[in-house]
């Protein structure tokens, strides 16, 4: 397999700059997954990996191999497509094969890999079936084992399971990182959905607007968001943002709107609290609970979602759009006003968009 390394990559379609000085690095045998909204970037970079169009500026090497200007059958990559991409006139068995024997490998190496891939997948009793018999779930099981054959130093996955529903993705998914772990493989995966990326990813690149916000393991940069665009992007219900400006009362901090006072814990923000600071306060639907009559935050409930185990309210918090995520034996529910605790607080600028704990 290989490392990935990206220095400075640029790309421009006539007047639209989608790539601006990206750089990304993917350690041998690791996933990386590229996240973001659509129009982020990050699936030009993905064809700029594979081949299919040619970067402006920057480099890309494999296992320190500069192959930014080789052409895609010379990079030795493997790709799984959004739209599976396979021939409809051949069977399973022919599309496995197709790639191979048009580098002319022998019959028997042929047949060997497509036995290896076929077991690896279960597509053992699909061999001579055609693609239009066959539900879309396994449809990229064939365009993964087809990946699978060509034994490539680098995966790219472009959304491969968007195609698919609600349940059959999460199974895929599995199967994704499990075939993963089994090669050994490098894979990079592009998707714009972030459970796929929390679940899938040893290490995730949010892009936004052609650039690399932030990088590194899911829950750390899940845990740890530098600007208010990953905050907002990660986490599912999204995360709830109140504007405030920081005053000191006494011996505390809090982020303050009319009314409201949100207390802030100082030393998880050291050296960036200002009185009069415009912020946006963050914080997450699961970090919220129930508080006493006499203090929290006060919460107008507009409606509750039940899902068994757990409750999600919808309201507002000071004006602001605003869900908690709720045990339902709390009964809370449509046109109550209740008061909430705000276990943590994340502080993001209000101009910049940038967390003031990496002031």
């Amino acid at each position: 397999m290989a490392s990935v390394k990206v220095r400075g990559l640029n790309k421009r379609f006539g007047q639209t700059h989608v790539l601006r000085g990206v750089s990304v690095d993917v350690p041998d045998g690791s996933f990386a997954v590229l996240v973001g909204p659509s129009g982020c970037g990050k699936s030009t970079l993905l064809r700029l990996l594979a081949g299919l169009e040619e970067a402006d500026d920057g480099t890309i090497a494999l296992d320190d191999r500069d192959v930014t200007r080789l052409e895609p059958r010379d990079r030795d990559i493997a790709m799984v497509f959004q739209s599976y991409a396979l021939y409809p006139h051949l069977t399973v068995r022919e599309n496995l094969a197709f790639g191979l024997k048009l580098r002319k490998t022998p019959p028997a190496e042929i047949e060997a890999r497509v036995k290896e891939a076929s077991e690896m997948l279960g597509l053992g009793p699909l061999l001579e079936r055609h693609p239009r018999a066959l539900s879309g779930g396994q449809r990229q099981r064939v365009a993964m084992g087809r990946a699978i054959v060509r034994r490539a130093q680098l995966f790219l996955f472009d959304e491969p399971l968007s195609n698919l529903d609600a349940a059959l993705r999460a199974q895929v998914r599995v199967d994704i990182r499990k075939l993963h772990d089994r090669l050994g493989a490098t894979s990079v995966y592009v998707t714009h959905d972030q459970v796929e990326a929390m679940t899938l990813a040893d290490e995730i690149f949010v892009l936004n607007k052609g650039v690399v916000e932030q990088s590194g393991p899911p829950l750390e940069v899940f845990a740890r968001p530098r600007t208010q665009f990953v905050a907002s992007f990660l986490g599912s219900p999204a995360m709830n943002f109140v504007d405030a400006r920081l005053e000191r009362r006494g011996d505390r901090w809090v982020a303050a709107q009319g009314d409201l006072a949100i207390d802030i814990d100082a030393a998880d923000f050291p050296g960036a609290l200002s009185s009069g600071r415009r912020v946006t306060v963050g914080v997450r639907p699961h970090e919220v609970d129930l508080a006493p009559r006499d203090g929290g935050t006060p919460f107008e409930v507009a409606i509750v979602e039940a899902l068994g185990a757990e409750s999600y309210a919808h309201g507002t918090v000071a004006g602001a759009p605003f869900v908690a995520r709720l045990d339902p034996a709390a009964r809370v529910g449509k046109g109550d006003t209740v008061r909430v605790a705000l276990r943590q607080v994340h502080l993001f600028d209000a101009d910049s968009g940038l967390s003031l704990r990496e002031a």
